[in-house]
């Protein structure tokens, strides 16, 4: 195994507390690299499934989406919003604020940095 190149194939999945229908690869992190203030990941999730309400303290999060679509919203106690991903879009989660992602087609593929 490379100390630098990570295969999602040579990653065990888990299901993320707080999300449903979600398998999670995490590609980059201190376990995987060593990397110490960054970490990505590779999410699959099931039409209707994804992440449930909730906040990362302290964490910034960004979304691409790599395939099917997604409803997110996000409330940063300012108006929030709410909106449809399709494939080649990023969305930004703020330190602190709550947010959901569900997939709305039958397979979803996501990148969390």
């Amino acid at each position: 195994m490379s100390k630098y190149r990570v295969r999602q194939s040579d990653v065990t999945p888990y299901s993320p507390a707080n999300h449903t229908g979600t398998k999670n690869y995490r590609l980059i992190s201190p376990e995987t690299v060593g990397a110490k203030q960054l970490e990505v990941l590779i999410g699959e999730l099931e039409r209707g499934k994804g992440a449930l309400p909730h906040a990362h303290p302290g964490i910034e999060q960004v979304c691409y989406l790599l395939e099917g679509e997604a409803h997110v919203e996000v409330n940063d106690g300012k108006g929030g919003e709410k909106f449809e991903m399709k494939p080649g879009e990023a969305c930004f989660f703020p330190a602190d604020a709550q947010h959901l992602f569900i997939a709305t087609t039958p397979k979803v593929k996501v990148m969390v940095i």
